[in-house]
C-alpha cells in the first residue's frame, strides 16, 4: 500500500499524496531542484518525482517559513543561497515550482534559458500572451515546460480511468463531465489568491485540470468552446476571487465535455472536495469517485465501471504508483515525449484560458 501520512484530506492546498514508490533511474542519475514555495501542490510534485527515483538538490525560496517547512520534510534539500544558483548547477535537470501563477511563465523561461527542463504546478500561465512566449521558448530551447495537472496525474481513480479507456473498456468516449469542487478555507489563504491578476480566473486554474482530463480521456486535440461562466457568488468581502465557474466544449471528433469548478465544499465534509467525473463510452461508463465516498469512506479513490459484462466498484486508493513521473523523467533524459506531448499541455492551458476569456466577456456584456 502507499504511505498516506502526507496527504491533507481536509487542505486541497497541501494535497501531496505519496505513491508505490518505482524506481525509474539510478540515485544521482536524475537531479531536480525546487524553487517558489507558493503553492502547496509543489510537495505532491516533489513526492511524486522522489518515489519515481529523483534525487533532490537544491531548493529556494526568499521566505524563510516556507523554506524551513519544506526543509523539515525534505532534510536532504541544500538551501541555495539565490535562484540563479539552481540555474547553474549542472547536476539540476529539472526544477519543479509552485509560484504564484501570473509569474510562473518568465520563471519557466528562465529554467529553459538555462537549459533545464520545467515543472510547474498549474495552471502553467494566466494569459494567451504568456503562452505564446512560452511555446517561442520551448521552440528555441528544445526544453520541457511540464505541468501539474494532478487531479488525473495524481489521483488514483482518475489515472486508473484512463488506462481502462486505453484498454477499450467502455469503447470510444463520447462524453466527459468533471465536478470539482474545493474548500475555500479562506482565513488561510494568502493574498495572491483573492487577485484575480495574479491567479488568473478560477477557469484558467481550476479549470486547467479539467480540460485536461476531457483532452485525455476522449483523446481529442482541438476544442470549441460553447460556453463559460466565472462569477463570484457569495463571497462579497472579496470581490477579485471568482467561487464558481462552468463550461462546456465539443472536441474535433465530437466528444462533448461540461465542468463545474467551485470553493463551495462544506465544512462538514471529509475531504476538500468531492471530485468526480463521468465518463460515457459507447460501450459502457466510468465514474470515478476521486476523494471520498460520501458517508462511506474517506479518504477514497474509485472507479465504478459498467459495461457489457456487468458492474465493478474497483478501489484504486493506494494501488497506483503515479507512472506520470517516472515517464516525466525518462523524457527528461530521452527527450521523448511518453508522459504527456508538449502540444497537450499547452492546448488544456489555452482551451481553459480562452474559456476564461468568454466569460470574462460575458460578464462585461451583462454589466453594461
Amino acid at each position: 500500500m502507499a504511505e498516506s501520512s502526507s496527504i491533507d484530506i481536509k487542505d486541497g492546498a497541501n494535497y501531496a499524496p505519496l505513491g508505490k514508490s518505482e524506481k525509474v533511474v539510478a540515485p544521482e542519475e536524475f537531479g531536480f531542484s525546487v524553487a517558489w514555495l507558493d503553492h502547496g501542490h509543489i510537495y505532491g510534485q516533489t513526492n511524486g518525482l522522489l518515489q519515481a527515483g529523483g534525487t533532490l538538490r537544491y531548493v529556494y525560496d526568499p521566505d524563510p517559513k516556507k523554506l524551513a517547512a519544506f526543509c523539515e520534510k525534505y532534510p536532504q534539500a541544500k538551501v541555495a543561497d539565490s535562484f540563479d544558483q539552481i540555474l547553474a548547477d549542472d547536476k539540476t535537470l529539472l526544477v519543479a515550482s509552485a509560484a504564484i501563477p501570473n509569474v510562473r511563465a518568465d520563471i519557466g523561461v528562465q529554467v529553459m534559458q538555462a537549459g533545464k527542463d520545467y515543472f510547474t504546478d498549474k495552471a502553467p500561465f494566466t494569459t494567451l500572451e504568456q503562452l505564446d512566449r512560452v511555446k517561442q521558448v520551448v521552440a528555441q530551447t528544445e526544453r520541457k515546460y511540464a505541468v501539474y495537472y494532478a487531479e488525473r496525474l495524481h489521483n488514483e481513480a482518475a489515472w486508473a480511468a484512463g488506462e481502462l479507456i486505453a484498454e477499450g473498456a467502455i469503447g470510444r468516449v463520447l462524453q466527459v463531465i468533471n465536478l470539482a469542487p474545493h474548500r475555500l478555507s479562506k482565513a488561510t489563504r494568502p493574498d495572491w489568491f483573492f487577485d484575480k491578476n495574479q491567479y488568473g480566473g478560477i477557469l484558467t486554474d481550476i479549470g486547467s485540470h479539467q480540460v485536461e482530463q476531457f483532452l485525455t480521456y476522449a483523446g481529442v486535440t482541438e476544442a470549441s468552446i460553447n460556453f463559460a461562466r466565472a462569477c463570484n457568488l457569495n463571497n462579497a468581502d472579496k470581490p477579485e476571487l471568482e467561487d464558481f465557474g462552468e463550461m462546456s466544449m465539443t472536441g474535433d471528433n465530437g466528444a462533448s465535455f461540461y465542468t463545474r469548478v467551485d470553493w463551495f465544499t462544506s465544512d462538514g465534509q471529509a475531504t476538500w472536495g468531492d471530485g468526480r467525473t463521468f465518463i460515457l463510452g459507447t460501450e459502457g461508463n466510468i465514474e470515478c469517485r476521486k476523494y471520498n465516498d460520501v458517508a462511506r469512506q474517506a479518504p477514497a479513490s474509485k472507479v465504478f465501471l459498467t459495461n457489457a459484462q456487468g458492474e465493478r466498484e474497483i478501489d484504486c486508493l493506494g494501488q497506483s504508483s503515479f507512472p506520470y513521473f517516472g515517464q516525466l523523467i525518462l523524457d527528461c533524459l530521452h527527450r521523448t515525449e511518453t508522459a504527456m506531448s508538449q502540444a497537450h499541455v499547452f492546448k488544456a492551458a489555452e482551451l481553459s484560458l480562452k474559456a476564461q476569456e468568454m466569460a470574462d466577456e460575458g460578464r462585461r456584456v451583462t454589466l453594461r
